[in-house]
Order: C-alpha cells, then sequence, then structure tokens
C-alpha cells in the first residue's frame, strides 16, 4: 500500500519467494559530465548490441528518454508504443509518431484494457512473488507483442529519470521528515487497511538532525528500486531480454537542484535530445500513463476482511484503485 512494491526480501506464502532488483555497484557506473558523455555511452551500449546481430526493438512513448534512445537504432527498428480507449496515451501516441516518421521506425500499438489487467497481473505476480506495480502487465503485454515479432532484445528509457534529475516534484524543495513521508506514500495504510503495520522503517536512516530528510539518497535507493524492479520483472516474465543505457550511468557532479526548481529537469537529457531532433521542441514531462483512472472510475472497493468497510473510494486516485485491487486479487489467489 505504502510504496507500490516490496521493498525488502520476503516470503509473503510458502514457496513464493519476493526479490527485488540488485542494482549496479556506484564504482561500476558511467560518470556523466554533460551532454556529449550521455551520447558517447547510449551510442557504444547500441552499438554493441546491434554488432552481435539482436534484433533490436524499443519501448517508444512520446517523452525525451526513450525517443533518444530510439534516435541510435537502425531504420526499420520495431517501436512498441501503448494506446487505450480511455484516451489517456493519446499524448504519447501523437508524439511517438513523429518520432517513428522522423527514425523509420516501425511501430506497433498495444492496446490496455482491463481485460489485460485482469489476465496478465496474476502472470507477473506469480513471477514476482508479491503484488506488482501497474506498469508491469502493460510492459510485459509489449514484450511478449516483441517475441512474436522475433524481436531479440527491447531497448527502454526508463532510468534517465532517476539519473538526471527527472522527478521534479520531488526534487522541487527541501522535504521536512513527516511531511516527506506523507508525500512519499502511494497509498496511506491507516486509510484502507484494517490492521496496518507501521512502514515509516524506510525512512529512518535518512532522517537529519534538523528534522528534515536526506530525500536525494533516499530517493536513490527506494525509488529507483520500486521502478527498476517493476521493469525487471516485466520483462523477465515474458523471457524477454532488455537493456536501459541509462542505468548504469551517475552524474559526475551533484544534481543542480537550483536549476531543476527553476523547471530545467534533465537538463543534460535536454541538451541531448536538442542535439538528437533539433527541429522537435521539448516536451514536458508525463508520467507513463496507465489507463487505471478510466478502468477503476466506477468499482465499489475491496471485499476481504483485511481491508476496511469504510473507504471512501471517491476520494482515491485510479493509481490508489489499482493497488487495492492488486492486494486483493494477490489475496484471493495465494490466501485460500
Amino acid at each position: 500500500m505504502a510504496f507500490r512494491y516490496t521493498y525488502n526480501d520476503c516470503e509473503y506464502f510458502e514457496g513464493l519467494t519476493h526479490s527485488n532488483f540488485v542494482p549496479i555497484r556506484d564504482e561500476e557506473k558511467v560518470l556523466i559530465a554533460d551532454a556529449n558523455d550521455i551520447d558517447k555511452a547510449i551510442r557504444a551500449k547500441v552499438d554493441g548490441v546491434l554488432s552481435r546481430g539482436k534484433e533490436v526493438g524499443i519501448m517508444l512513448s512520446g517523452g525525451m528518454d526513450s525517443a533518444i534512445v530510439a534516435s541510435y537504432l537502425p531504420k526499420g527498428t520495431r517501436a512498441y508504443t501503448f494506446c487505450s480507449e480511455s484516451g489517456v496515451f493519446d499524448e504519447d501516441l501523437e508524439r511517438s509518431k513523429k518520432y517513428c516518421e522522423k527514425l523509420g521506425l516501425r511501430q506497433r500499438l498495444i492496446d490496455i484494457t482491463f481485460d489485460d489487467f485482469k489476465l496478465l497481473t496474476p502472470v507477473v505476480m506469480k513471477r514476482k512473488g508479491g503484488p506488482v506495480h501497474s506498469i508491469e502487465p502493460q510492459i510485459y503485454k509489449a514484450a511478449m507483442a516483441a517475441k512474436e515479432d522475433g524481436v531479440d532484445i527491447m531497448m527502454i528509457g526508463d532510468g534517465a529519470d532517476y539519473v538526471f534529475g527527472g522527478m521534479d516534484k520531488i526534487l522541487s524543495k527541501d522535504w521536512g521528515y513527516e511531511e516527506f513521508i506523507k508525500r512519499y506514500y502511494a497509498l496511506d495504510p491507516q486509510r484502507v487497511l484494517v490492521n496496518p503495520k507501521d512502514m515509516t522503517e524506510p525512512f529512518r536512516p535518512f532522517r537529519r538532525e534538523d528534522g528534515c530528510i536526506d530525500f536525494l539518497s533516499f530517493l536513490d535507493g527506494m525509488f529507483v528500486n520500486e521502478s527498476y524492479s517493476s521493469y525487471q520483472n516485466a520483462f523477465l516474465s515474458a523471457g524477454m531480454p532488455y537493456m536501459d543505457p541509462y542505468d548504469d550511468m551517475k552524474m559526475a557532479e551533484p544534481l543542480d537542484l537550483v536549476r531543476i526548481r527553476r523547471g530545467e529537469s534533465k537538463y543534460l537529457i535536454r541538451q541531448l535530445y536538442k542535439m538528437r531532433f533539433p527541429d522537435f521542441e521539448i516536451p514536458e514531462k508525463i508520467p507513463m500513463p496507465r489507463p487505471v483512472d478510466v478502468i477503476f472510475k466506477d468499482w465499489d472497493g475491496p471485499k476481504r476482511d483485511e481491508f476496511r468497510k469504510d473507504i471512501d473510494m471517491n476520494l482515491l486516485t485510479g493509481n490508489q484503485k489499482w493497488q487495492l485491487w492488486c492486494a486483493e486479487l494477490f489475496l484471493n489467489i495465494y490466501d485460500k
């Protein structure tokens, strides 16, 4: 409930083992001082894959990160973009089609429905050994489509947000300890569970004596692992190798928070985007869409005894409703 993922290795039920993404050690990462360094690092990664004769695909959204990676791939590369009748992906679709036209990519649209969530969520939950993030069934479906198309390895651009300062809302200020916990919780367990547990343990090592929190260090662990674990699990569930050229990069200098707070998030990525797409306007950042607001609009909430009966579903976002739905589905499958 609190974090949208399980932050520690555990066994929810006998024989159902959960383990998280193991990050690359800092000493093994590529130090990045400017946009040219990112350019060289991505080019080396892509050239290394292509030199082995691999058929490459890419998860392409309308944002900067995946578009930049796509610009290093050969014409005819297959690109996979999400769509939905809900219209939640429309902005992504419009931008991604322009990238495909410019780069000569073959685009395949992956339609996401509630039936997909119902069918595919148990698959990715089984491999993860626990409840999953709502992007995992989506990514799994795209990965399976890529396998059908003969793709050997998928490229993604997830890591740029975490390496280069893309989480502008969380980076927008210095946070008080309690304030940050309230802001970071995806869904406060107190609001929805009959017997909630204290979930402040992961925050405690980052509490400062002045009552604030070292949120940058916290994010470098928890937030990165949440996202990386989700992508890893979805691709492994599909048996599809993948590569994120950004995930082994590290800023040579600390993030310039003043610059980010002036509205220039991912300033090095912005520079590289202008190098690769000089005729395109820099797109504003939007998180990867999921059609959960529409899918769960009229859902009346969980029925199991673990959940409170007085939850006001009208006050919850689509993502929060997803968490409840996913947690109940997990218990219905494994707690028999």
